[in-house]
Formats: C-alpha cells, sequence, structure tokens
C-alpha cells in the first residue's frame, strides 16, 4: 500500500466523532430486528417455535459465511467505506422486501439474504475503526459504546411506538441501512488491507489457534463457551415474544436495561478483573445466565414483575463478565503471531455454531412447550421453556468449576482498558 493511499491515523476528535457516528448507526440497525424478530414472525406471519428459531439461526449461519466474504472480497479488491455501502444498500432493499412477504418460507428466503449482507458490516465497521485509530487500545472503546447506545435507541424508538409485533421494527432497521450507505461513503477512504496477498481459509477461520488447544484448560474455555452459546439463544430469540405474551408493556423499550447495564458493567471491567481473575470472571457471568433464565421462569408482569427487570438486568453480568472476560482471556494466551487468529477463532465456535445449534434448539423447546387456547390462540409454558436454558448454563457452570484451571497468563499479556464486545448481546 503506497503511502498516499495508506488512511489517516490518529485524525483527532473529529475522526473520533464520525468512527462514533457509524457505529450509533450499525447497531442501531442490528437492535431493529435483533430484539423483537421473534415477535413479528409469531404475530404476524404465524410462524412455529422451530421457525422463529430457524430466523435466528440465519444471522449465525451468516457469522460463520461472512469471514469469507470479508477475507476474500473485502479485504482484498474494494475500500473498506466502498463495501460498507454497497453491502448496506443492498441489505437495505432485502430488508424492507422480507416485509412484504406474507409467509414464512418468503420471508426467510430474502432476510436469509439479508443476513449475509449485515454480517460482514459488523467487521467492516470495526476494521475501519483501527485503520484510522492512533491508539485503538484507548480510542476504541470510545467508539464502540456508541454502538450499543445506538442499540439501546432504537429499542426505545419501537416501545414508543408500541412496534413490537409489527414489520414497523424491520422497515426502521432497512431505512436506517440507506442512512448508513450514504453516510459511509464519507467515512474516511480506508483501502483493501489484504491487497495482493494470497487468500487462505485458514487464516480467515483462526484456525492456527488450534495449537491452543493443547492446553487443557483453553479446550475447557472454548467446549464451556461453545456450549454456553446454545442455551443464550433463548434469550435472543423469544424473551420479547416471551414479555409481550404475558402482558408487558413497551416490552422492547424495557430490555433495553439490558444494553444500559452491559455499558455499567464494560466499564467497571478493569476493576472487577484485576480482583477477581479469569476463571471468578467466568464462573459469575455463567451463574448470572443461569440466574436470569430461573427469575424468567418465575417472574410475571403483576406481582413478579421485579423478576423480570432484575433478569434483564443481569444482562451486563452475563454478557461481559463471560464473553468480555472470554476474549481478554484468549488476548493473554495466544502469541501475538495468533492473536488474531484465536479471537476469529473462538468467534466462529460461539457467534456461528454455538448460537446456530441454540437458535434451533430454542424452537423445539418452545415448540414442545405450546398450549393451544380458545378460537385458535396460542400460549406457552415459559415456565418450562426457560428452566431448560437455565439447566444448560448450570451444566457448563460444574464443568467449568470442575475443569478449568488456567494458567499464568502469557509474558507480556496485558489487560485491556476495557475490552469492546463484537456486538450487543
Amino acid at each position: 500500500m503506497s503511502a498516499a493511499a495508506a488512511p489517516v491515523r490518529g485524525g483527532g476528535g473529529a475522526i473520533r466523532t464520525r468512527l462514533s457516528v457509524m457505529m450509533f448507526v450499525q447497531y442501531f440497525i442490528y437492535g431493529s430486528w435483533l430484539v423483537t424478530l421473534g415477535t413479528f414472525l409469531g404475530n404476524v406471519l404465524r410462524a412455529s417455535g422451530k421457525e422463529i428459531g430457524f430466523a435466528y439461526m440465519m444471522p449465525a449461519l451468516a457469522a460463520i459465511v461472512s469471514p469469507f466474504i470479508v477475507g476474500m472480497i473485502a479485504d482484498r479488491f474494494f475500500a473498506t467505506e466502498k463495501m460498507l455501502a454497497a453491502l448496506h444498500l443492498v441489505g437495505a432493499a432485502l430488508l424492507y422486501v422480507a416485509t412484504l412477504q406474507d409467509g414464512f418460507s418468503g420471508f426467510a428466503l430474502y432476510f436469509g439474504l439479508y443476513t449475509l449482507c449485515y454480517m460482514p458490516t459488523l467487521a467492516l465497521t470495526n476494521s475501519l475503526s483501527f485503520a484510522n485509530m492512533g491508539d485503538p487500545g484507548r480510542e476504541f472503546p470510545r467508539i464502540r459504546v456508541l454502538g450499543t447506545i445506538g442499540f439501546i435507541a432504537v429499542g426505545w424508538v419501537i416501545g414508543l411506538l408500541g412496534a413490537d409485533a409489527t414489520a414497523m421494527p424491520l422497515r426502521i432497521g432497512a431505512g436506517a441501512s440507506v442512512l448508513m450507505a450514504l453516510y459511509a461513503l464519507t467515512l474516511p477512504h480506508t483501502p483493501p488491507q489484504a491487497a495482493g496477498k494470497p487468500f487462505s481459509a485458514r487464516d480467515v477461520l483462526g484456525l492456527d489457534a488450534l495449537a491452543l488447544m493443547k492446553d487443557r484448560s483453553f479446550a475447557v474455555f472454548v467446549l464451556g463457551s461453545f456450549l454456553l452459546c446454545i442455551p443464550l439463544q433463548f434469550y435472543y430469540a423469544f424473551t420479547n415474544p416471551f414479555l409481550n405474551e404475558i402482558g408487558v408493556a413497551g416490552a422492547a423499550a424495557k430490555m433495553t436495561l439490558g444494553q444500559m447495564s452491559e455499558i455499567g458493567f464494560m466499564l467497571l471491567m478493569p476493576f472487577f478483573f484485576a480482583r477477581l481473575g479469569v476463571k471468578k470472571m467466568l464462573l459469575i457471568g455463567m451463574a448470572a445466565w443461569t440466574a436470569r433464565y430461573v427469575l424468567f421462569s418465575q417472574g410475571n408482569a403483576t406481582s413478579g414483575m421485579w423478576m423480570l427487570y432484575l433478569g434483564l438486568l443481569l444482562h451486563g453480568v452475563c454478557y461481559d463478565f463471560f464473553f468480555v472476560t472470554g476474549q481478554i482471556y484468549v488476548d493473554q494466551q495466544a502469541d501475538v503471531s495468533i492473536r488474531a487468529a484465536a479471537q476469529g477463532f473462538i468467534t466462529l465456535v460461539t457467534l456461528g455454531l454455538g448460537q446456530a445449534i441454540g437458535s434451533w434448539l430454542s424452537g423445539v423447546v418452545v415448540d414442545a412447550n405450546t398450549v393451544a387456547g380458545a378460537a385458535g390462540a396460542v400460549t406457552h409454558d415459559w415456565t418450562s421453556i426457560w428452566l431448560v436454558p437455565a439447566a444448560g448454563a448450570l451444566v457448563v457452570l460444574v464443568i467449568f468449576a470442575l475443569l478449568f484451571r488456567p494458567r499464568a497468563q502469557r509474558p507480556g499479556a496485558h489487560v485491556p482498558e476495557a475490552a469492546p464486545a463484537s456486538a450487543p448481546a
């Protein structure tokens, strides 16, 4: 890459502001469909639990495919900001057309194609940010937190509109995608970082990190991360349908309490990490997932509403203490030469394989606990449903407690100021 073509690094406050706006819109789009998709499918398209689970499997499968899209195309042939614009523009059309379908099969076709456009943009916004910062370790968390704020903002918009069970959230996402496509063209020019370099599927999938699996505790960590992503998908796919079905008003807005707590615990991560260490942090995170699902199983929209609020507020502990701590642990254990590969590998295992299986299983469990009411109305035995992922998270907790013995961190490793999540959860 020539000096003239290189992106401007450390461009100061103006660049950080532009990147922060990019993150805000990027995750505003994500939140527009991630939270309420199950409610829309169940109420408007009369989708079954398995079909809703299948819809939530699509982003997970796209997360497996997207490294190839980024690695083979974006990183080699197109400037990042132009690739970002193209993917969001095509994605906007696909997402809007998906909302016009009157059956699940038609919706699934267009939504599946949409996720193939959207999921690669998560990596592209990160890479564009890193390419245009002087000190990524210090600057990126401050920029990335605007993404979580964008996720919260769209939840409040949907809640205020009372639009959880309609196509409106997805259409809001489509409109925001058009704006993002136009805005992306104004971002700093960021040439392809791997132009002229040979493509390696091994590099894309992070398979060089398999050498770390020789360490038993790292192998236990990978297995546990995979297993925990199975029960956690119950939360993403069915919390909003659950809250709406039991009569919680403004469910999408109330669910943003989870992202608010995520921000708070993210800021406190260095404090907790220094005092508790990796193993205790991971165990607390897993215990929080178990506690959350137990609270959901016993809560209701009246006298038990406090349980639902507490379950939502536990999100910061659930996500930060396990997934963010896990990212720090991987960083500590991997040599600098395979650190990126290691992070890519754990992302493939969790956001890809784990969540794909969890999406399918959650749908099966929900269908198995469906209750047919009068006049064709359908309700669910939510107590039984939520106890399934609670038990699953508890099993992972026991495995970790017995088998996870992390070795001392690799010399020269460091604990980041705050390890940013790849996506709000």
